[in-house]
């Protein structure tokens, strides 16, 4: 390797250290979705005081490259997936649904969360309040954003999600915008209501 790579490859790595830090100064408390369900990012789950103190018993990582933090005090599933257009999210709703479902009959509070709290994880409770609470794609989003605003499942992850809708209430609550962004800023501005 010669040294302006190297040079490269540290300063890549340097970045993404001071971008580590600014999501755990600036996102480490989890959002309530709801009673018994807290959605947050990788900082949040790393906060255990915090976490102790909303009552939080399982935690849902949705990230390849995370660890539990704290194995011994809460109760783990990790789904290992990254975030890509191309990532099948759908084939963990069930199993993600189930854990959820689990952990509240045993009168538990549990944490989803990924990197950021803004994708992986979002869709995850997204899946969950369609499929436990009748709610359509889009009111599952614009609630969430409504409580964590960060909130914006990558378009893959969108369209797996429309694929669930139709198969719960046979048809879209919204079409698959040409551009991602303008779909996110409508759901957050409640263009779609239902």
């Amino acid at each position: 390797m010669d040294n302006e790579t190297f040079v490269k490859n540290r300063i890549q790595e340097l970045v993404r250290l001071i971008k580590v830090a600014r999501v755990y100064r600036q996102d480490n408390v989890p959002s309530l979705i709801q009673e018994g369900l807290y959605l947050g990012s990788f900082a949040a789950a790393s906060n255990k005081n915090v976490l102790k103190s909303c009552n939080v018993t399982h935690i849902l990582t949705v990230a390849s490259s995370l660890t539990p933090a704290h194995p011994h005090d809460f109760v783990y599933k990790v789904v290992p997936v990254v975030d890509k257009e191309d990532t099948n999210l759908e084939i963990y709703f069930d199993e993600c649904i189930d854990f959820i479902d689990q952990a509240k009959k045993q009168g538990g509070t549990v944490l989803v969360h990924c990197f950021v709290g803004k994708s992986r994880s979002v869709t995850i409770v997204v899946a969950y309040l369609m499929k436990r609470h009748g709610m359509t794609l889009t009111q599952a989003l614009q609630h969430v954003k409504s409580i964590r605003p960060v909130a914006s499942p990558n378009a893959g992850f969108i369209r797996q999600l429309q694929d669930l809708e139709k198969s719960l209430q046979g048809m879209p609550s919204l079409l698959f915008l040409n551009s991602h962004a303008n779909l996110m800023s409508m759901i957050s501005c409640g263009v779609f209501c239902s």
